[in-house]
């Protein structure tokens, strides 16, 4: 009776072969089995074909999995063509199922998953069918292997004794395996939620497809695997899913579900005059001003649109943003508000961070046997096509800096570790936040002195805003109410909500939250952001064109004098053009028109004012972001040595220091910048005192 109902499901199979899957079943047929090995089989075609027949493929995969390789042996073929291994795949589910939601009812079913793969080990031949020789007959012995321990015959079929035997490689069957840990996306998480994983085990054709960072969905058949060792053995299990597809994920945000109510609301929103405004309202509420800070990272959130060019390379749409200030000033809660607003972010603080930590770690551990090195994928891999918060970036070690340089221009991180060689994919937006250097801002010296990064890192942020602290009665009496108020509408909403017997009425906490409570929700906005960034790719209209060349061209005309500094680089020309795009796209528009561009241009200047203009001139100097000096104090170096040169040609023991103070005036250069100077100079040691108030070049 058995066989009869399994003919029939392998006769149902054949059928459903022949009304979908005529041609693709021809082409196998002709690649096999060389460069195919598979038939992948769309899960809407079956339940079309048969609902039964689909729910059962569901609820017991591997029976029916069997059942139609056999079909597919069965099938109608030329008589020289024999599908003997081929595969059946049934890919593309109705729905997925949520990493953190598998339960034990799922155990035995079909089911997919989405996610990022965290690991991937190196692909390697796994036995399958184990011949064993034995070493006093000959006979040969045949144990089939299964996922767990290695099976060895218990007594020879020829001679009945147990053993010795040996393995025979010849007569063995092997098939490549694979195993990968597949985590979820950061877009499915909500603010602050640990990611789960779970691991895959891929066998033959699918093996080798995928590396560490890569954004997939993996349709498998859940397993259990015991916890604990041979000797003590847990009653709590483990599991695992044995894959049978896996597909790479290149569409943004596929986690993000935005139904139909959210389209037509965040179309509704998008035509609202006020847009901009009610964007900045709803960036960190509970911290007061920034306006210009919050706008930029408003439109950081949005991005550029990324370019193909003909010839193969690209240009990044996203933008670099970097938050310099004093303590206490917000920085680090502005950065926790980007990582719960982004679709897809991952925050990381300076001194946690190692650039392993960042790019991506060689590691030697169970997941691959502990025998081989595995990539496991650091954060600036994980925020692929999101954001990435990187807080205290002058507290982290000049190494790990440097990690970020190529992630940052190139948008690709390249590892060259345990004899692993890999480019993996690093997308994202940096917004970084750091502290002067020393503590707090001294508005005396130039700016680009106080930033202790190196000038290759810093002039790969798009944008540069200093946040200073300085005392004003009017608006420390606005800041002071703002905090306070924030802070009680906090006690009485948590009042209302602990404590029993709270006389605190909602009328009265919604009185007070309203300053707080941003006007767009965080969760309707992260969903405007992943709509716009998925649906829209504005182009450039000849007013907004104009607009930005006009500006970009007057600047730089500044420095055409002899003596003047080099405003601004062409660096900061595509700057403007990745953030006018992103100001078209919270509107969702399809064209950046003239508005975007001045909109830019503001906050640009702004940006320029905060940290590109020399103290001493008053002047935009590009140098001060480039190389970290300004040309005034370059020249001022300059004179400086040229004095010193001099001199020592005058006096036998050096130049002294007081004739160097003279003449440093002499040529218009205060004493104090002197000083300053010659210490500067000294630390590097491009010069020396060889007699105590003499000095020399080196």
């Amino acid at each position: 009776m058995a066989r009869a109902e399994n003919a029939e499901i392998i006769d149902r199979f054949e059928e459903f072969y022949r009304t979908y899957y005529r041609n693709e079943i021809g082409e196998l047929a002709q690649k096999y089995p060389n460069e195919q090995k598979s038939l992948y089989v769309d899960y809407d075609d079956l339940y079309r074909f048969d609902t039964d027949l689909a729910d059962d493929f569901t609820a017991q995969p591997q029976q029916m999995t069997e059942y139609a390789e056999e079909a597919l042996r069965l099938y109608d073929l030329p008589v020289d063509v024999k599908l003997g291994q081929a595969h059946v795949r049934v890919h593309n589910l109705q729905q997925t199922t949520g990493i953190r939601d598998i339960r034990a009812d799922h155990v035995g079913n079909l089911i997919a998953v989405q996610g990022i793969v965290r690991k991937a080990t190196d692909v390697r031949p796994k036995i399958q069918n184990a011949a064993f020789e034995c070493q006093r007959c000959g006979t040969m012995t045949r144990v089939p292997q299964s996922d767990g321990d290695f099976q060895e015959p218990h007594e020879c079929q020829g001679c009945e004794r147990q053993g010795p035997f040996q393995i025979n490689f010849d007569q063995s069957e092997f098939v490549d395996a694979q195993k990968i840990r597949v985590q979820e996306s950061p877009e499915g998480l909500r603010g602050g939620e640990t990611p789960q994983a779970i691991d895959v085990h891929i066998e033959d054709d699918v093996t080798g497809e995928v590396t560490a960072g890569d954004h997939v969905t993996v349709t498998g058949i859940l397993r259990l695997e015991q916890q604990g060792n041979q000797q003590e053995k847990s009653p709590v299990f483990d599991f695992y899913m044995q894959g049978r597809t896996v597909t790479i994920e290149d569409e943004q945000f596929e986690e993000m579900d935005i139904t139909e109510e959210d389209k037509k609301e965040i179309i509704e929103l998008s035509n609202d005059p006020d847009i901009y405004e009610k964007m900045v309202a709803s960036m960190a509420p509970s911290i007061y001003g920034y306006e210009e800070q919050k706008l930029a990272i408003i439109m950081q959130l949005f991005s550029g649109v990324k370019k193909d060019l003909p010839d193969g390379s690209r240009i990044r749409g996203d933008l670099h943003m970097l938050l310099i200030g004093d303590p206490g000033t917000g920085k680090s809660q502005m950065l926790q508000y980007v990582k719960k607003l982004a679709p897809r972010s991952v925050y990381t603080s300076g001194k946690g961070s190692s650039s392993a930590g960042l790019t991506a770690a060689a590691v030697r551990d169970d997941f691959g046997d502990g025998q081989q090195w595995t990539l496991e994928a650091g954060a600036l891999v994980l925020a692929d096509q999101g954001i990435a918060a990187v807080d205290e970036l002058d507290k982290m070690r000049p190494e790990d800096r440097s990690a970020m340089h190529e992630a940052l221009e190139q948008q690709s991180i390249s590892i060259s570790k345990a004899g692993i060689n890999a480019t993996l994919k690093s997308r994202c937006s940096l917004l970084g936040a750091a502290n002067p250097k020393y503590g707090r801002f001294d508005q005396y010296e130039p700016m680009g002195e106080q930033i202790d990064l190196e000038p290759a890192l810093i002039s790969r942020f798009d944008l540069i805003f200093t946040v200073t602290d300085e005392p004003d009665e009017e608006k420390d009496s606005e800041l002071a109410e703002h905090i306070i108020n924030t802070n009680y509408a906090g006690e009485l909403f948590t009042h209302r909500n602990e404590v029993a017997t709270s006389n605190v009425s909602e009328e009265e906490v919604d009185n007070v939250t309203e300053d707080v409570v941003p006007d767009i929700d965080a969760d309707l906005l992260r969903k405007y952001v992943a709509y716009a960034k998925r649906n829209c790719f504005p182009t450039m209209t000849e007013e907004a064109k104009g607009a930005i060349r006009d500006f970009y061209v007057d600047l730089r005309a500044e420095g055409q004098d002899e003596d003047a500094p080099v405003p601004v680089t062409a660096r900061k020309l595509e700057a403007l053009v990745r953030l006018s795009e992103a100001s078209a796209r919270v509107r969702l528009s399809d064209t950046v028109e003239q508005k975007d561009a001045e909109r830019v241009i503001e906050i640009v200047q702004n940006s320029l004012r905060d940290i590109g203009v020399d103290p001493e001139t008053g002047e935009f100097d590009a140098d001060i972001v480039e190389a970290g000096t300004s040309k005034s104090q370059r020249d001022r170096i300059k004179n400086i040595r040229g004095i010193i040169k001099e001199l020592e040609e005058e006096y036998e023991d050096g130049a002294p220091e007081d004739e160097v103070f003279e003449r440093a005036e002499a040529v218009g250069m205060d004493r104090d910048k002197a000083e300053h100077e010659i210490e500067k100079l000294r630390r590097q040691g491009e010069i020396y005192e060889p007699t105590q108030g003499h000095l020399r070049s080196t």
